[in-house]
């Protein structure tokens, strides 16, 4: 059992993050924020993956405007990423956007700074102090020779929490990203000792949805196996969408959380009589779109196949040219491959 670090809890629009909160997974639009309708479009579509929050890009005051529409043509809490200039965080905030991320180093001098966390203590909305390997302050890299560690990233944060607080705000999470495990690993443990805000976790620059998939499954899981993270982003050079789809695999992998149907299938081998490559990736897809929450096993031959049967609710072992159904461990009925992915689907949408 994952014993969970203890935080505040924040509230997000109508969700919460932090404290005895789920895990909350999120993603960000790749689109133009100041197109409302593809904008609205593509969070449906995160929506129905499984998204919880969304981040809009705001680089201009048209996007700005935007996010008003948008609000009113989607039910979920929408975060605005501002960069260098405090007018964007400020009208982000008149538009009724839910969460600010900002680096209030970059916005401007305190005055600016300040205007923005009021405005958002007024309204009642959280800010994440964002911290990324390549955006530190100089004389932070200075201190430390030029090098990002773990180390400079905390003093970053610490030193952008303090200027908050300054101002009596504590609604407040933090990230803390690096493009490689390593880095990005030690400076939330490291800050994880230091405050108890929410984390916001993510291996930032991760890569494509292969190099990605993995970066961010030994990242975040090895922080989310420490009990570290309350809300997280898969960062893939990739349809956001899939971004959400590995982030729930990751929560249900560690029995954080659950969602859908999870589908085990063994390796192939020189037993396999069955198309089990292909086979299992028709299965998978086609558990996508049942709403249920069970254990289904794809397996291809007698070895180990009944003895994960058990472990599933419903599961197919494979033979030659035929395939046996079980459920819960026991034989219902034997297959003919061709008839076999309709017949197991059939038999998941009865369990």
């Amino acid at each position: 059992m994952i014993k969970r670090r203890k935080t505040k809890k924040i509230k997000v629009g109508d969700i919460f993050i932090g404290g005895n909160a789920p895990v909350v997974v999120q993603s960000m639009c790749n689109v133009d924020t100041r197109d409302v309708e593809k904008t609205v479009t593509q969070i449906k579509a995160l929506m129905a993956a499984g998204c919880e929050m969304v981040r809009l890009a705001v680089p201009d005051m048209e996007a700005a405007g935007a996010i008003g529409k948008i609000r009113k043509k989607v039910r979920i809490p929408i975060v605005a990423d501002i960069h260098f200039s405090h007018q964007l965080a400020l009208e982000a905030i008149r538009q009724g956007v839910d969460k600010l991320r900002i680096n209030p180093g970059n916005i401007g001098n305190e005055d600016k700074i300040k205007e923005v966390v009021l405005a958002a203590k007024k309204k009642k909305i959280p800010i994440r102090i964002g911290i990324n390997g390549g955006s530190l302050e100089k004389d932070i890299l200075e201190k430390y020779n030029g090098r990002v560690t773990a180390e400079a990233m905390v003093e970053s944060a610490m030193r952008h929490i303090k200027i908050l607080e300054k101002y009596k705000f504590k609604n407040i999470l933090v990230s803390l990203k690096a493009s490689d495990i390593e880095r990005t690993v030690e400076a939330y443990e490291l800050l994880a000792k230091k405050v108890d805000y929410p984390f916001h976790i993510g291996v930032t620059e991760a890569g494509t949805s292969f190099r990605g998939t993995i970066m961010s499954s030994i990242g975040l899981g090895h922080l989310l196996y420490e009990g570290i993270g309350d809300t997280l982003r898969v960062s893939l050079t990739a349809d956001p969408v899939e971004e959400v789809k590995v982030a729930w695999e990751i929560l249900k992998s560690l029995k954080i959380r659950k969602r859908g149907i999870t589908v085990t299938s063994c390796p192939t081998c020189g037993r396999t009589q069955i198309d089990l490559v292909g086979l299992a990736k028709k299965v998978e897809d086609a558990m996508q779109s049942i709403d249920k929450d069970i254990h289904v096993a794809v397996m291809g031959c007698v070895v180990n196949g009944p003895g994960e049967s058990r472990e599933a609710d419903l599961a197919i072992i494979g033979g030659k040219s035929v395939g046996l159904i079980t459920k819960k461990g026991r034989i219902i009925k034997k297959v003919d491959e061709s008839d076999l992915l309709e017949e197991f689907v059939e038999e998941v949408k009865r369990f």
